[in-house]
């Protein structure tokens, strides 16, 4: 087993030269905890029927495992601050997959409620240690190309997991999606082991006492230089979840599409986040960062005020089409520059700071599913709360640059 101990500047000479698999590595860190959760949406009335329980109760599976996951990346992150990177990812990861195998085996609810936590517990090290390693590595442009690609591949997996996860379904049982998500979770330790290692020596200076952890927090928190940029993603990735929980109800309920229509739907969306948000850090370099994350939050929030408008329209797939699709062209620009923004200061508390980016995008995550369910109209639910998100964002994001 090497570990890589060279000091920054050579790594990030390193990152530079072999940017590709450094931050593909990475990417994939950032996409277990999502791939884990979206693979199982086509599944849940089969996996209800299979436990003898209501598809409601198997669908808090995916509640507990959100709920775990926001809240072991405080925990997670400032750790690595302390004693490295690489401990936390790899047992992180080995977590993750005895989760996995443990959810493989489930005979009733219990089991897997055990074993979703499991999962999350051991997910929530590579989601949050992704981003941290990423400004461990790089600054500047260079860390907003590669927040980019990692932010789309965290995008990514809600939009083509569905589709996967479909698939094993019919063809093998819904077993097998835990059967691959653990593959996938110890393919993903071996390439970090292989292509990244340690970015961040042991820090004895940082204090791991509850009390100078949550000071940490708070100091963040208060900074408009983190909770701008950070408070504007969360809201977003509230705004994304409200459409991925609400669009089975607008196209399977509404407009009779099949569970594969569906999951080729989500994947879709994929190209549409991957195109914009490889296009926003060029943009930042022509007008500046500030700017191209203002544009990406406008187009965004005119996506979703669009679909507000659009719920009295006449059904169809072109009026939910259109407006989600600008959506996601937004939100693919904010959420790489607006998280390179809330990370760039704080380099000597990167594992802090990613740590409560990951929660305040999971919790915006949680109350966007939470309040689309709330409203009996699938289109009006996500409409309503993509417009109340993104333009909350915006106004958060604008005020932080005013005072900046």
């Amino acid at each position: 087993m090497t570990i890589q101990n060279a000091d920054a500047e050579t790594k990030l000479t390193s990152a530079r030269a072999a940017v590709s698999a450094d931050i593909v590595a990475l990417a994939a860190l950032a996409a277990v905890g999502s791939f884990a959760t979206s693979i199982l949406l086509p599944s849940l009335p089969t996996i209800a029927k299979a436990l003898n329980v209501s598809t409601a109760a198997v669908a808090s599976a995916i509640s507990i495992y959100l709920a775990v996951f926001a809240v072991g990346q405080l925990i997670v992150g400032p750790l690595s601050d302390r004693y490295g990177r690489w401990k936390p990812v790899i047992f992180g990861l080995g977590i993750f997959v005895a989760g996995s195998i443990w959810c493989q085996f489930a005979t009733d609810l219990p089991m897997l409620l055990i074993g979703r936590t499991i999962q999350a517990l051991g997910a929530c090290a590579a989601s949050v240690l992704s981003r941290a390693i990423a400004r461990d590595l790089l600054s500047g442009e260079a860390l907003t190309r590669a927040l980019a690609f990692i932010m789309v591949a965290m995008s990514a997996a809600p939009g083509f997991s569905p589709l996967i996860g479909g698939l094993l379904d019919t063809t093998f049982g819904w077993r097998s999606e835990f059967f691959v998500v653990a593959v996938f979770g110890a393919v993903v330790a071996l390439a970090y082991l292989k292509y990244v290692g340690e970015t961040h020596r042991p820090d004895n200076s940082v204090s791991i006492q509850v009390g100078a952890i949550l000071r940490g927090y708070w100091g963040l928190l208060t900074d408009l230089r983190f909770i701008a940029p950070a408070g504007a993603i969360g809201l977003f990735m509230g705004a994304l979840f409200a459409m991925f929980s609400g669009t089975p109800r607008v196209l399977i309920d509404g407009l009779g599409f099949s569970p594969i229509q569906l999951g080729l739907f989500f994947a879709g969306t994929v190209f549409v986040v991957f195109g914009s948000g490889m296009t926003a850090p060029r943009l930042a370099m022509k007008i500046g960062h500030a700017r191209a994350t203002v544009v990406g939050l406008v187009i965004a929030a005119a996506g979703g005020t669009a679909l507000l408008l659009a719920h009295w329209l006449t059904p169809s797939i072109w009026s939910y089409l259109i407006p989600v699709t600008i959506f996601l062209a937004g939100f693919g620009m904010v959420s790489p520059l607006a998280t390179a923004t809330a990370l760039q200061p704080f380099g000597d508390r990167a594992g802090l700071a990613s740590a409560l980016v990951g929660f305040l995008q999971m919790a915006g995550a949680a109350a966007g599913v939470s309040l689309t369910a709330s409203i009996a109209s699938a289109t009006l639910a996500i409409g309503l709360v993509q417009a109340a998100l993104t333009l909350l964002g915006l106004i958060l994001y604008l005020a932080g640059q005013r005072r900046a």
